[in-house]
């Protein structure tokens, strides 16, 4: 990436194989999810993140979701000490606040216009995560969203990096924040038959048939790299580039043989400086749907054809968090170059035939930190790969 170097100085999560990044980490290496076509954060508990419950109760689940983990994020990585004026919030989500606004709806219908919240609007807005961090934090730099479906989070790192190395902003918080198993998007998720009949997220499976919705949020605190070096923080990785562009094929299918993504990935590289040959990881996007996963398999064969990178998709344990789906799935990234372990695809046991990639099955791979690649496709055509190095 041209310019200033990009550090991670703070990580947050909140997921529903774990909350907080120990327990996200534990949870990556338990069980796939089985009979359940969603999967939620099971008695989520927002008032340790909020001064009363009160104000927790006017943040929609999105919300709550974000704070948390930016207060996990900003706890790891201390006193930042930029101008509050060149400290940046940029986050990414596919829908925002949408269990408000079908919870208000029908509360409309049963009791009238007049029984409808007054807090409708700020909690279902889809930028309020970002402006609830501005404001908690007094973040007076640029405080933008990003609405890219399931690429949105990793659209929003790639901005956020590229706002630091640019000189525009000298510590940004990103990531993504999703709460959206409300049961009108999985009835009309289910409708479209994008969700697994059986209840089963197995990634690159040959018997794959769907994936299973997810939630959460991951947040991260970047920093210009020698500031960060300077205050003596410890950084947990490096944003080496990233890359956005569109497929122009489909509003929900991706471009069948994978076009986009190769190009997009490609981009990535070239904006890193590296070669194929550099990076030793693929986090995939591995939605466990037939046709994202034949084209991503085809994509990651085409661009890295010689190397044959490590490749794990985490759905099969995390379920599918749309837009916040590439923020957990940078901050596994993260974790494994951590711990220098690649977890499993969890569920996943015959790789499709047609599928000639080295998926990590069965068990966690030892791994070299090396660079490593995190991959998210949205409806829409939207294309997100981001490059994360170790220090």
């Amino acid at each position: 990436m041209l310019g200033r170097r990009v550090a991670v100085t703070g990580l947050g999560v909140v997921s529903s194989c774990g909350v907080g990044k120990d327990a996200f980490w534990s949870g990556l290496h338990g069980p796939g999810v089985t009979g359940r076509r969603w999967v939620t954060i099971d008695d989520w508990d927002p008032s340790p993140f909020f001064e009363n419950p009160k104000v927790a109760r006017r943040a929609d689940r999105v919300e709550q979701f974000a704070v948390a983990a930016a207060t996990e994020a900003l706890a790891q990585a201390g006193d930042v000490g930029v101008d509050p004026a060149r400290f940046g919030v940029i986050l990414g989500t596919g829908i925002g606040g949408l269990e408000t606004l079908e919870e208000q709806v029908q509360i409309r219908l049963e009791k009238g216009e007049r029984r409808v919240s007054p807090f409708l609007v700020p909690m279902m807005m889809a930028n309020a995560s970002g402006a609830a961090i501005s404001m908690r934090y007094g973040l007076r730099g640029p405080n933008e969203t990003i609405c890219t479906a399931c690429a949105a989070a990793t659209h929003a790192l790639g901005y956020a990096s590229r706002l630091i190395a640019m000189g525009r902003c000298d510590a940004i918080i990103s990531g993504g924040s999703e709460a959206a198993a409300t049961p009108s998007s999985l009835a009309g998720f289910s409708n479209m038959t994008a969700l697994s009949s059986v209840g089963c997220s197995r990634p690159f499976d040959k018997e794959r048939d769907g994936f299973v919705m997810g939630e959460g949020a991951g947040i991260f605190v970047l920093e210009e790299w020698e500031h960060a070096m300077a205050r003596g923080v410890p950084i947990l990785g490096e944003i080496l580039g990233s890359a956005s562009n569109a497929d122009a094929h489909h509003i929900t299918a991706p471009s069948p043989d994978g076009s986009g993504a190769i190009a997009c990935m490609r981009m990535a590289l070239d904006d890193a400086g590296l070669s194929p040959a550099d990076v030793t990881y693929v986090n995939a996007h591995g939605t466990s749907t037939p046709r994202n996963d034949e084209a991503e398999a085809m994509a990651v064969r085409a661009v890295f054809a010689e190397s044959r990178p490590a490749v794990t998709s985490i759905k099969g344990v995390t379920g599918h968090a749309l837009g916040a789906a590439g923020a957990l799935e940078a901050a596994s990234v993260l974790l494994s170059i951590r711990h220098r372990s690649i977890p499993p695809t969890a569920g996943t046991v015959h790789i499709d035939d047609d599928m000639d990639i080295d998926v990590v099955i069965g068990a966690a791979r030892p791994w070299a930190p090396a660079p490593a690649m995190s991959n998210n496709f949205g409806f829409g055509g939207h294309n997100g790969s981001l490059i994360i190095g170790p220090v």
